[in-house]
């Protein structure tokens, strides 16, 4: 969408409405085109394999009593995680993206959909090409209902007929558009879980960067998101996820999309104005350095 639609990433194209889908849908295809390489040719060999990394955000009701919450709750996380899972897991496109897409089109004059289309052999094709499920996750935003106009130009976020808030309350320890919510991570690998018959999972990106540079490199808040969502991933665990491995995000201090190396998401603090990138632990490297050496929580129960 960024790269795509809006234009703020690389690489810089604004194909409003149709540019993001379309990038999409040939992705899903050459990763199917790559599994089935894979599959085919190396698999018998070198017994590896080969999966998928999507990162979604997840989605909670306003008001869980209230159905057009719950289903615009819905929507916000086909419209994410969905959007790339579904074809791969089920063979197509969330029927929800389907029904919205295809009606605002409709609306927009337009002959057909501006979400693509898989034909029924390349929906077979697609279907089961992931040996495991890499999730990236960061923050949560409760959802509600809310209509655009189908006079407006419609693109991916007006698409989907919904609002995004947060809750003032949760920590944001980093950049404002990710606050800490760790029972958001549970709920979404539950989700998973239930949605595309409980996959094999690796946790692939799940961190936060700091607001304020700590000189004395002591970023509690850091410490706290990891402690937080490893926690529920725990907890993940014991509902029946089948989770198999987690990686912070991330080592290093490092160059992120068009915010560069302002925004510092490593264990390690780089100093970029030293010619040689000298590399300094923050606290919460040695707190994760004790997770790690203890494969959980060093004191039990700080995870009841």
């Amino acid at each position: 969408e960024n790269g795509y639609e809006t234009g703020e990433h690389a690489p810089g194209l604004k194909l409003g409405g149709c540019g993001a889908y379309k990038a999409a849908h040939h992705i899903i295809k050459t990763h199917a085109k790559v599994w089935h390489s894979y599959n085919s040719t190396w698999r018998r060999e070198q017994r590896g394999m080969v999966g998928i990394s999507l990162t979604s955000s997840w989605g909670e009701p306003v008001d869980p009593h209230s159905q057009t919450d719950r289903e615009a709750a819905e929507r916000y996380i086909q419209f994410h995680l969905g959007w790339f899972a579904n074809p791969i897991y089920r063979g197509d496109y969330p029927e929800v993206m389907k029904n919205y897409v295809g009606r605002k089109s409709a609306q927009q004059g337009l002959g057909t959909s501006r979400l693509p289309t898989f034909s029924v052999q390349e929906k077979t094709y697609i279907k089961g090409t992931s040996d495991f499920l890499g999730i990236g996750h960061f923050t949560t935003r409760y959802v509600l209902q809310k209509n655009f106009p189908f006079l407006q130009v419609s693109g991916y976020h007006t698409d989907r007929d919904l609002a995004e808030l947060v809750d003032p309350n949760w920590p944001a320890p980093g950049p404002k558009w990710l606050y800490s919510v760790p029972w958001g991570f549970r709920r979404l690998l539950n989700f998973i879980k239930t949605q595309y018959g409980n996959p094999l999972i690796y946790v692939t990106e799940n961190g936060v960067s700091e607001a304020v540079q700590c000189t004395e490199l002591c970023d509690e808040g850091r410490i706290q998101y990891l402690k937080g969502y490893i926690n529920e991933i725990l907890k993940a665990l014991n509902d029946g996820v089948n989770v198999k491995g987690y990686t912070a995000w991330s080592l290093l201090d490092k160059f992120e999309w068009n915010k560069g190396f302002s925004e510092k998401f490593g264990l390690y603090h780089i100093d970029f104005k030293d010619k040689k990138k000298p590399r300094y632990p923050k606290a919460s490297a040695d707190y994760y350095k004790k997770i790690i050496s203890a494969n959980g929580f060093p004191n039990p129960r700080e995870v009841m």
